[in-house]
């Protein structure tokens, strides 16, 4: 079972934002970061989970983790982003790691970003416990 990470999609305004940015960055995207994971031996498989509005919305698979030679590490994950059903999570400055076991399920079926549940909907199902 893989580790994941958490991190805030910083700056994005919408999750259709988050996925244009991510399939914009061409072979990969990468996310600088000021240290390397320890665990990184552990992600072989893993992936990083998107953090909009408090909830986890999506995912990006890892590709892997590189020094940027500019004292910092770059995340380097796949251009694109697989929704999740999305869950609360606090916000937090840089990443965190993330269970197998805790991370939210891919959403069935074929939904792109653009027809994916607003986070405040979101949100509120959950709070009903609809989600």
């Amino acid at each position: 079972m893989p580790l994941h990470i958490t991190k805030i999609a910083f700056d994005c305004e919408s999750v259709a934002e988050l996925a244009r940015w991510l399939a914009d960055c061409g072979g990969e995207a990468r996310l600088t970061t000021r240290y390397c994971p320890r665990r990184v031996a552990e992600m072989e498989g893993g992936s990083l989970y998107w953090i909009h509005g408090h909830m986890i919305v999506g995912r990006s698979p890892i590709i892997g983790f590189a020094d940027n030679n500019a004292g910092r590490y770059w995340i380097r994950v796949q251009p694109r982003l697989v929704l999740v059903q999305p869950c609360p999570k606090r916000a937090h400055q840089g990443w965190r790691y993330l269970k197998d076991e805790d991370a939210p399920p891919d959403l069935a079926g074929s939904l792109t970003s653009a027809e994916a549940m607003p986070v405040d909907m979101a949100r509120e199902l959950g709070r009903l416990g609809f989600m």
